[in-house]
């Protein structure tokens, strides 16, 4: 079953210490200052911070459900299509994304607890 918008939202709310910045044509999430996803209502996709190594994965098993965004560094940005995925698969690379963006001390404290179905 696709995702909704609505539901990336409320992935979002369970990480602990996000924060949000609307602007006319996307919204970007934050954790720390530094920035782990966008959301484009009007196309109803995603993008998120990965490895390298996970971007080029997840193109290459599904280019119909994602694409390469840019690279930055080590990391590698994917576009979500959310029509295409699942709700469990979007939440374990949103929490990645936030993960890989967090503080050590904030991974920490906050454990390996995925966002969970709403």
């Amino acid at each position: 079953m696709p995702v909704s918008s609505a539901a990336f939202l409320q992935i979002i709310e369970q990480l602990p210490e996000t924060q949000q910045s609307v602007s006319p044509n996307y919204t970007a999430f934050k954790v720390g200052g530094n920035t782990f996803g966008y959301l484009w209502e009007a196309t109803q996709t995603v993008g998120l911070k990965q490895t390298l190594a996970e971007q080029l994965a997840l193109v290459a098993e599904r280019p119909d459900v994602f694409e390469i965004q840019f690279t930055a560094g080590q990391f590698g940005w994917v576009v979500v299509y959310l029509e295409g995925i699942e709700f469990d698969e979007l939440a374990e690379l949103t929490f990645e994304a936030w993960r890989l963006t967090a503080s050590v001390a904030l991974v920490e404290s906050h454990g390996d607890h995925l966002p969970s179905v709403p």
